[in-house]
């Protein structure tokens, strides 16, 4: 190549002129190309904040605003165990007792002060102490006797030593006289450790009842202090 060029020497000038004007054209080419992949990669970028708030509605349409959220209401949390304060009609003044046991089971405990036996000791026990019985006597455990009662809930820790010391007062109250050791009394030993404000005990038993509600303002749980037992 080099030969024919100096034998025709014209013929260098137009090699040289055919290749400027194909670097001319080349780097025309080049910067043409670069505007329309500057305006490419624009047209995206212009393009993606709108679908990208496209989709960010369509979130928000379809996820809550954190305002709009709501905790789960939680079922007041009343404990699976009771004792049931309560009262019902007797031949004279009525009588109270406890019924104590856990939610959802037919069978109840019940605890008591009452003279034992008739009329007889429960004349007497007016005026002197007289033998007790601790249990369920004639009319606890029906309903249409009933005349009042306030139920409260505990924990399954709280009840264990509720229910202990219940046992602990009938096996400790051999007596019973209608104006000491009676069953309203009796009974408010055992609000008292559960940490119930107990009303003063010579009240008739219906009356009593109420006053103790009324005193707790109808609270339905405890929570025994800690070591109580």
């Amino acid at each position: 190549m080099a030969g024919v060029i100096r034998k025709y020497p014209g013929l260098g000038l137009l090699t040289k002129a055919a290749m400027l004007a194909a670097f001319v054209g080349l780097g025309a080419g080049i910067s043409s190309a670069q505007p329309l992949v500057a305006r490419t990669d624009q047209q995206q970028r212009d393009a993606l904040p709108s679908s990208a708030t496209k989709h960010a509605a369509s979130m928000a349409a379809a996820t809550p605003g954190i305002s709009d959220v709501r905790p789960a209401r939680r079922a007041a949390a009343t404990g699976p165990y009771y004792v049931d304060f309560r009262a019902r009609t007797a031949a004279t003044y009525g009588h109270a007792f406890v019924w104590y046991g856990k939610t959802g089971e037919k069978q109840v405990e019940v605890a008591g002060l009452a003279p034992a036996g008739d009329e007889v000791p429960y004349i007497l026990g007016h005026i002197m102490f007289v033998p007790s019985e601790t249990g369920a006597t004639y009319g606890d455990l029906d309903e249409q006797y009933l005349t009042a009662s306030y139920r409260v809930y505990l924990s399954e820790a709280d009840a264990k030593k509720v229910f202990a010391y219940i046992k602990r007062q009938q096996e400790t109250s051999p007596v019973w006289n209608a104006a000491t050791t009676n069953c309203t009394a009796f009974i408010g030993r055992i609000a008292t450790f559960m940490g119930l404000n107990a009303p003063f005990h010579l009240l008739k038993p219906e009356e009593y009842v109420n006053k103790l509600r009324e005193l707790n303002g109808g609270r339905k749980t405890v929570q025994l202090e800690p070591g109580r037992s």
